[in-house]
């Protein structure tokens, strides 16, 4: 199962950006395109508590927010720890 899921729109650069850098790390992730399906705009305003911008990302059903979150995660360490325990938590 994919524990990372990100909110995008088909014309957002920093989705497109957020979407690379998953991939470059070698991270699984689904996409939800809120600009295509008004159930996933649903979702996306639930999941995110009300978000307004794209991308947004939720780990493990917890939103860690968008591109820049994400590269400062990154940049801290903190996202391996984030992927760490949801490789612990699919293996139990």
């Amino acid at each position: 199962m994919t524990r990372v899921k990100i909110y995008s729109t088909g014309i957002c650069p920093f989705c497109q950006k957020a979407k690379g850098l998953l991939e470059k790390w070698s991270i699984p992730f689904t996409e939800v395109r809120i600009d295509l399906d008004r159930a996933a705009m649903r979702e996306y305003s639930q999941v995110t508590n009300g978000a307004r911008t794209v991308p947004q990302i939720v780990i493990d059903g917890r939103c860690i927010g968008g591109f820049t979150e994400l590269t400062e995660l990154h940049m801290e360490g903190a996202l391996d720890a984030l992927m760490e325990q949801a490789r612990d938590g699919a293996s139990r």
